[in-house]
């Protein structure tokens, strides 16, 4: 008994000693990491070290209620060598330079409408794009019907920071030309046809009509490739013309709103005497789709992975995942996520693998 005492004493005195020494080399522990992460998010190949195929990343897993952990509106799509954004919320573009997936890397940003919460994150995505890679071309812009009228508003706003950037940087690292964005808008009606946004290298990107009415125009994109397929719903009611479009699809990134937890807040808010809030609360329910709702879509499209985003309300606690999900997954027979920023999905092609890791969990 007295030689285990006296082994144990010498076991926890050791690892005293391990502690203490790792606490005075916190600083260079530190650095390197820091070192390592610096040459991660500045690699000039952010997907060189990818499988072909389709590849998610949600940059933005929020909406506009209030989530510590949730940046807005954003995913990421990769195909190949391409990089395709698809909206911008605030705090997105930061989560992309986190996730080692470089904003001046990005092919184009394609927006689902014109709601603030999806588009907050432009003039930065804009000038990340410009300014950390010394762009000689705008970047593009992809959207329904008034999208000039929203790239002009955000181009004026950062005309001054423009010019100081130049004029501190030089033309050579920060070419006048390459600065902003470029409008691609597309006519979309409801009930419409597809629109065809890119369609070579094997790789096919559409743009279809989703109901968010009073908002219209608002759209979802789908993206094959190789013969992977992901379908992003945009902010929607729940729409038959999801489930057509996410037919066979290996994954739906979908929408959604706890009927029970806004219901909560609205509750909160009267108790408050937040008149305003209490009917914004009740407003947004009949524009959005519950979990439930969207398990329904994904189960009769026979998805094989259903990943929810646009989470309202935020999510803060591990706790309330399971009062947020409701009956979801009973009714959803495949793989289902609720959505957390940093989320990164694969899909290589030539495979029916589907694996899922997350980019930004060292940060928490």
């Amino acid at each position: 008994m007295r030689t285990f005492r006296n082994i144990l004493a010498v076991v926890l005195v050791l690892g005293i000693v391990a502690g203490g020494g790792a606490w005075m080399l916190r600083g260079k522990i530190a650095t390197t990491i820091y070192r390592k992460g610096a040459e991660e998010a500045l690699s000039a190949n952010p997907f060189a070290k990818l499988p072909d195929g389709l590849h998610v990343a949600l940059c933005g897993s929020g909406s506009p209620l209030p989530d510590p952990h949730r940046a807005g509106p954003c995913v990421a799509v990769i195909a190949g060598q391409r990089m395709y954004v698809v909206d911008i919320g605030d705090g997105a573009t930061r989560n992309l330079t986190l996730m080692g997936l470089s904003p001046a890397q990005a092919d184009a940003l394609l927006l689902t409408h014109y709601h603030s919460d999806h588009m907050g994150g432009l003039g930065e995505l804009m000038l990340q794009h410009w300014a950390g890679g010394a762009a000689t071309e705008p970047l593009p812009v992809y959207g329904p019907q008034g999208l000039e009228e929203v790239l002009n508003g955000f181009q004026l706003a950062y005309q001054l920071d423009r010019g100081y950037r130049i004029a501190h940087h030089g033309p050579t690292v920060v070419p006048p030309q390459g600065f902003g964005g470029t409008a691609h808008p597309f006519q979309v009606q409801a009930n419409g046809a597809d629109v065809v946004l890119v369609d070579d290298g094997g790789l096919k990107i559409t743009a279809f009509p989703v109901n968010h009415e009073p908002v219209s125009p608002a759209v979802g994109y789908k993206f094959a490739y190789k013969g992977r397929t992901v379908v992003i719903s945009g902010d929607t009611a729940p729409s038959p013309r999801v489930e057509a479009e996410a037919k066979g699809a290996d994954l739906l990134v979908h929408e959604a709103l706890s009927e029970r937890l806004v219901a909560l807040q609205r509750q909160a808010a009267l108790a408050a005497n937040r008149e305003t809030i209490a009917k914004i609360s009740q407003d947004i329910i009949g524009y959005h789709t519950t979990p439930e709702q969207a398990a329904d879509i994904a189960q009769k499209a026979g998805v094989r992975y259903l990943l929810l985003d646009h989470l309202v309300p935020g999510v803060p606690l591990k706790g309330l995942e399971g009062p947020f999900l409701g009956d979801a997954p009973k009714r959803f027979k495949g793989t289902l996520r609720l959505g957390q920023d940093g989320d990164f999905i694969s899909m290589p092609a030539g495979s029916d693998a589907i694996t899922r890791t997350n980019r930004l969990a060292r940060f928490r």
